[in-house]
């Protein structure tokens, strides 16, 4: 079951970070230097503001989750893997079907790009599957069980990139 919830929030923040910004540098002219290292992704913008599958039941005793709580996180939870799985599969025979279109030395455009509509369709699928399952999480927590775990986080990570300062109270 820890595996099953770690894969999904690795997966999560995976997607969330794809979904928030990972941005395809300008192209560079030939004349422009070639960098061995490409600049840093920009920090997660949502990351501050989720909570990660296993991070809530991970400290379910903490954070004093009722039974209903937990049942309701655990069922959303394996819905959520079973659904993603599908779709990585799915996910796998589309970019498979892209690249056996692309690796031809002329490649026909108008099918090329109807196949990357159906992997970012996919795609797509997933980001809304991973951002649907934080939220409906994230709902069923009281605010002093979200408040209890930005205090975790804090205390686990120090200050989040692209977080907003903490409030003084």
């Amino acid at each position: 079951m820890k595996l099953t919830i770690a894969m999904v929030f690795a997966a999560a923040l995976l997607i969330t970070t794809v979904v928030t910004g990972q941005q395809t540098p300008p192209p560079q002219s030939p004349d422009a230097p070639n960098h061995p290292h490409p600049p840093p992704n920009p920090p997660d913008p949502l990351a501050h503001l989720m909570f990660p599958p296993d991070m809530i039941l991970g400290h379910a005793r903490d954070l004093n989750l009722t039974d209903e709580q937990k049942a309701f996180m655990r069922a959303e939870v394996q819905k959520a893997t079973v659904t993603f799985q599908e779709l990585q599969w799915k996910l796998q025979d589309q970019a498979e079907l892209l690249h056996e279109t692309m690796k031809s030395t002329s490649v026909n455009e108008q099918q090329a790009l109807a196949q990357l509509d159906r992997v970012l369709e996919i795609e797509r699928e997933i980001k809304r599957l991973h951002i649907g399952l934080a939220v409906r999480l994230k709902n069923r927590l009281t605010p002093e069980q979200q408040e209890q775990l930005h205090k975790m986080r804090m205390d686990h990570h120090g200050s989040m990139p692209g977080a907003p300062p903490a409030p003084i109270e």
